[in-house]
């Protein structure tokens, strides 16, 4: 899997520690983020990250800033973008099965190394269980295109 790591001057420690994860398990990291302490607009990052998981130039995502709420806002507004944020495993977890969340975000604040680590790991490791999920998905996508989800019928 191709992973798109961005971050802003918060998240700089958390984005090296993240892209040595996601190469530890196996897969490619895209470095999207910062390298300085200089303050830069986190929306112009979670955007280049979050485009490039649109287009398909990169599988899935990861965004840190100082909460993470900043960047799941801005790659959110991005259409075919189904962006998390995660504070613990269980919610990484549910955001794949539940979701198909392509995004994770994250607080680069507020994580410590051992709680970072194992939510990358669910992240990166969890599948979409469709099923009834995928109705609800398939909602999400309808309110991106300004149609009415109650119109998506059981499937």
């Amino acid at each position: 899997m191709k992973v798109a790591v961005a971050n802003d001057h918060r998240g700089n420690d958390a984005k090296e520690q993240i892209l040595a994860i996601v190469e530890q398990l196996g897969h490619e990291g895209v470095d999207y983020g910062t390298t300085g302490s200089v303050p830069v607009d986190y929306p112009d990052l979670a955007f280049r990250a979050a485009n490039a998981v649109a287009s398909g130039e990169v599988d899935r995502a990861i965004l840190i800033c100082g909460t993470g709420i900043g960047m799941c806002i801005a790659a959110n507004k991005v259409k075919n973008v189904r962006a998390a944020l995660c504070y613990d495993e269980l919610n990484a977890g549910v955001s794949r099965q539940h979701n198909d969340a392509n995004v994770l975000c994250l607080s680069g604040d507020l994580l410590g190394d051992v709680t970072l680590r194992k939510i990358v790991e669910v992240w990166l490791s969890t599948d979409f269980s469709g099923g009834r999920h995928n109705r609800r998905v398939e909602k999400i996508k309808a309110i991106e295109n300004g149609q009415d989800p109650s119109t998506i019928q059981n499937q």
